[in-house]
């Protein structure tokens, strides 16, 4: 079969105004049928790595022939060929990919899952797996994959988690004309702890910024005339973390994690064992924190829930908490915006005689709810 075609549509298509395709219903074409071109050259590249046609130009391998002759980094070209080879041991995930209902990135999160001790519960549960793949946004198929390796290699995972706890690292060192240049590794409950505080204080900066445009405009500024980008305000937080800490005084009080343990959670809505912010995480990863931490209990079970009043104008208290740690982010289908920097929004409005119930309230962002709220003509609630 020749090409030539292929090359053609192509040209014909570069030869167009991409604006003709920004419409939404062309970009999902575009989207799909670039996955099913990916998992055509994928398979391809199987077919070539079993042919052994690359070793007539003196190649040891599939992969240094096409990072020689495809200008790939030789990692990247490592990484095709393992990708072209697990496609026969997931032969639904293939499928799909093919059909361009998933991409690539679903079939790589997979196929990283096979070992030898998963080998046949993937085999058992692979359309179990596909079928999340093809109704979750990928953050939370990602989480089902981790949930579903706990359980299917619990030793591996919790071996895992010890390994990559391990592998923290922090680098910072001044360079030759007296910068100071760093990166950092580390583990899930560190780096939330981390980023979480680095967050906040970004946020303090940014609102000092906002204020202060503000004052010097004398209006509402935009992003781009404020005095800090958003990477200059998380340096300035990075070196406020440090000096509170040496100032910090004796007696302060440290901060400690908070656990949720959720009674009946797992028969009703299956496993959960994560971050606030969504990373999933083994059980055995929490035992260092435990003597540091505090614990709440929430009970799913209906009939048993802690109530504000139905008629309170606002989520709070166990209400809130209930929400947002049923829904975990935000509930719009195009966001994933974490529970803990959300809103939560009457289903029913509460203009309409909407009740303050877990039933009738879920996790939005303030995007979302704003423009839930435009939609109704009334003004989002302040929190």
């Amino acid at each position: 079969m020749e090409l030539a075609p292929l090359h053609d549509v192509i040209d014909n298509l570069i030869g167009a105004d991409p604006a003709n395709f920004a419409d939404t219903e062309s970009m999902e074409v575009l989207q799909r049928e670039l996955s099913r071109l990916e998992c055509f050259v994928t398979e391809a590249t199987a077919a070539f790595d079993a042919s052994g046609n690359w070793a007539a130009d003196g190649a040891r391998n599939a992969a240094s022939w096409l990072a020689t002759r495809c200008a790939l980094p030789q990692g990247a070209a490592r990484a095709r060929v393992r990708l072209a080879r697990s496609l026969r041991h997931l032969p639904a995930f293939a499928g799909a990919w093919r059909e361009g209902a998933i991409g690539a990135e679903h079939v790589r999160a997979v196929a990283r899952l096979r070992s030898d001790v998963t080998e046949a519960a993937l085999e058992r549960d692979e359309e179990i797996l596909l079928n999340q793949a093809r109704t979750l946004r990928f953050e939370p198929f990602s989480n089902a994959l981790a949930y579903w390796q706990q359980l299917a290699d619990p030793d591996g995972t919790e071996e895992s988690d010890h390994e990559r706890k391990n592998r923290r690292d922090v680098y910072l060192e001044s360079s030759l004309n007296g910068m100071w240049l760093g990166q950092m590794t580390l583990d899930p409950i560190s780096g939330a702890i981390v980023s979480g505080e680095l967050r906040r204080l970004e946020a303090e900066m940014f609102k000092s910024d906002w204020a202060e445009a503000k004052e010097r405009l004398g209006r509402e500024p935009g992003v781009d005339e404020l005095g800090r980008i958003s990477a200059q305000r998380r340096a300035d937080a990075l070196v406020e973390m440090a000096t509170r800490s040496r100032v910090a005084p004796a007696d302060g009080i440290r901060p400690a994690p908070l656990f949720s343990v959720l009674v009946g959670y797992e028969t009703l809505h299956g496993r959960i064992c994560q971050l606030a912010e969504g990373s999933v995480v083994t059980p055995g990863a929490l035992m260092p924190w435990m003597d540091a931490a505090y614990f709440e209990r929430a009970i799913f079970e209906p009939g048993r829930r802690v109530e504000v009043s139905i008629r309170a104008r606002l989520f709070t208290g166990a209400t809130r908490r209930a929400i947002e740690l049923r829904d975990q982010q935000c509930t719009h289908k195009y966001c994933g915006e974490p529970a803990e920097r959300s809103q939560i929004d009457h289903i029913q409005p509460y203009s309409k005689g909407g009740e303050t119930t877990q039933e009738n309230g879920r996790v939005l962002c303030r995007f979302h709810n704003l423009l839930r709220n435009q939609e109704l003509g009334r003004p989002p609630p302040a929190a």
